[in-house]
């Protein structure tokens, strides 16, 4: 006997197409609402106040155009509306879990987060593109930039310090795209990527004589690996008695010492003027008497400037670098020092690199989203038409477990650094039974 089927709609095509009609409706009622509202009376109205008064308009509005509401819809609709009015719309949500550090939209219907090193693609939809177009604006707005045709590209701060960057038709072809890189309110301690097992106490315990031995360290990592991090944990080695001056594209170190001059790059305005690079900064900076300049990420020319404070005096200097290892690191330094304009021979440049750079310390986001510390290097010098690099600890992979994550253990290779003869000047000892060649341990 024959049966009849039933071919049902598929789930997240219906559900994204009800988010977008409600979407569509809320901002069909928005406009209403705001047409309906004497905005000059509600900038000081108590929120509990102006909540009851959108409730009331939202039925009222909700009845004209046809679209009877029930009480969680409208509930629902206050709120969303409201953050429509204040907030940046359907990213409000998102924004205030303290648990996502990245936000990715990729459409006004396509926004993913990042929570615990995954990506989860959310129910977050927008009404259309010239609704997803309105909150980008209005975000960039906040900044004190803009963001259209003629300037379809920005990177910029948010209030609450999170990075911000959105690309616009007609360099985005299809459709406009925001990505927001969270502001870490509590920030990360070495205590918590102990625990995490990203790093050993050893190697903590190494780093802390590397800061207070005052070696000039470049930290290098790809996108998301946690340079930023690494570079506010060390900082937490400085001390009060230091004069710190930290220079950056976007503000997001968190240096809890009582000497700090933070400095901060500026983009130029929309007639091409005002542009403050990093370089200015860095060279301004030598005039302010530091003891301690910190990068918060080397990205040109400034490389040059940054050798030159690191081989004049100012030791102890730390600095971030975008490279997939710690011998590519400094070939990527060759190359910025290069984009500075001052014509150097390729052996003076390197002599000067492995003279300034003491120790190289690399991170990297594995699979699975674990971000490691995968190795301690010290450089001893340039020889031989190559960098003498020497690792002191490294993370070795051993495999993935049944969920995709990366499994291995880290390791003391049983070199010895040459700088801790050094270290002995400034009353640092640390025992050689750390550098003997063997896993190194939790203690669990």
């Amino acid at each position: 006997m024959a049966t009849n089927t039933m071919v049902l709609p598929d789930a997240p095509q219906v559900w994204t197409s009800r988010k977008q009609e409600f979407q569509r409706l809320k901002t069909r009622l928005h406009e209403q609402m705001i047409e309906s509202m004497d905005l000059s009376k509600i900038g000081g109205m108590p929120e509990e106040q102006l909540r009851r008064e959108m409730r009331v308009l939202a039925e009222d509005v909700s009845h004209s155009v046809g679209e009877p509401l029930n009480s969680d819809e409208r509930e629902r609709l206050v709120s969303e509306v409201l953050d429509e009015v204040f907030g940046i719309g359907p990213l409000e949500a998102v924004m205030k879990d303290p648990t996502i550090t990245d936000v990715l939209v990729n459409g006004p219907k396509t926004v993913y987060i990042e929570r615990n090193g995954q990506l989860e693609l959310t129910d977050v939809v927008f009404a259309d593109d010239h609704h997803l177009l309105q909150i980008i604006q209005r975000i960039v707005g906040r900044t004190g930039r803009r963001i259209d045709e003629l300037s379809p590209m920005v990177d910029a701060r948010m209030p609450d310090g999170s990075r911000l960057n959105a690309i616009i038709p007609p360099l985005a072809r299809n459709g406009a795209v925001l990505s927001i890189r969270r502001f870490a309110h509590t920030r990360v301690q070495f205590a918590d990527t102990i625990r995490n097992y990203s790093i050993t106490p050893e190697i903590v315990q190494f780093l802390e004589a590397v800061i207070r031995g005052r070696s000039n360290v470049l930290i290098s990592g790809g996108t998301g690996a946690g340079k930023t991090t690494m570079l506010n944990n060390l900082s937490s080695f400085l001390t009060e008695r230091e004069r710190v001056v930290t220079i950056e594209t976007t503000a997001e170190l968190v240096l809890k010492l009582p000497h700090v001059v933070m400095l901060e790059m500026r983009p130029s305005n929309i007639e091409g003027h005002g542009l403050v690079t990093q370089r200015d900064l860095l060279r301004n900076s030598l005039r302010m008497r530091p003891d301690r300049i910190i990068i918060g990420d080397v990205l040109g020319p400034e490389a040059l400037d940054m050798l030159q404070a690191m081989n004049t005096g100012h030791d102890g200097s730390i600095s971030t670098v975008h490279a997939n290892d710690t011998r590519d690191a400094l070939s990527r330094l060759e190359l910025m020092v290069a984009l500075s304009g001052v014509e150097l021979p390729t052996l003076v440049v390197r002599q000067y690199i492995a003279a300034a750079v003491n120790i190289l310390v690399h991170v990297a986001r594995l699979s699975g989203g674990l971000r490691r510390l995968i190795r301690v290097t010290e450089v001893c010098g340039y020889r031989s038409g190559d960098y003498e690099l020497h690792d002191i600890f490294t993370f070795r992979q051993s495999g993935v477990d049944r969920e995709g994550r990366a499994q291995g253990s880290f390791w003391a290779t049983g070199y010895r650094p040459k700088c801790l003869e050094r270290f002995k000047t400034s009353g640092i000892e640390l025992p050689d039974s750390m550098f003997e060649e063997r896993e190194l341990k939790f203690n669990t």
